[in-house]
């Protein structure tokens, strides 16, 4: 057993030097080159719940879902001479869900921290931030997207498909995941 942080859970489970971890969903599906496909949740864990989101100014009053934003940024672009800045610390996260929603018009930012304040601070226009209540959101002047909820993270037991996985490792987890509490996904 080892203490690490979060995001060296979550990183050491995407390549495979650990085996089983506990760690923020938003790490692994920000630090996987991949997606989902790198780790296996095995357990959501009922706390550490917080949502990866897309946010606005609450000014945009004309634009509420990803689609608006495409056009809000075409727009932008034609009458600024430049893409909409995104500031962000997921960045991986950013570009796939900006994709999968026919998003293109943006440049990200990348965000080391108070996120929600770049577009009052004029260093980004958009932010793709994680939220609880969204209250500092609000406090900031933005709002979430229709459906700009990216990912709903917690923290979660999860397994790595790329460790090298003996009969007994794998015991051990059947193990664990048959204790009062746990629940059993699948076998593995």
């Amino acid at each position: 057993m080892r203490l690490l942080s979060a995001s060296e859970i979550a990183q050491g489970l995407i390549e495979g030097s650990l085996h089983l971890g506990v760690t923020g969903e938003d790490l692994l599906h920000d630090l996987s080159p991949d997606g989902p496909v790198d780790f296996e949740v095995l357990k959501r864990l009922g706390f550490g719940g917080a949502d990866v989101v897309v946010a606005v100014p609450q000014a945009w009053f004309d634009v509420d879902t990803m689609a608006d934003l495409e056009a809000a940024g075409a727009a932008f672009r034609k009458a600024h001479h430049r893409r909409l800045r995104v500031a962000t610390k997921y960045l991986r996260i950013t570009r796939r869900y900006f994709a999968q929603k026919s998003v293109g018009e943006y440049r990200l930012v990348e965000s080391a921290g108070a996120t929600e304040a770049a577009p009052a601070t004029g260093t980004a226009d958009v932010v793709v931030d994680i939220t609880t209540t969204g209250a500092t959101l609000r406090a900031n002047g933005l709002k979430v997207l229709d459906d700009g909820v990216i990912l709903q993270s917690q923290a979660s037991l999860t397994r790595s498909v790329r460790a090298p996985w003996s009969e007994e490792a794998n015991a051990i987890v059947q193990s664990l995941m048959r204790q009062p509490g746990t629940g059993t996904k699948r076998p593995l």
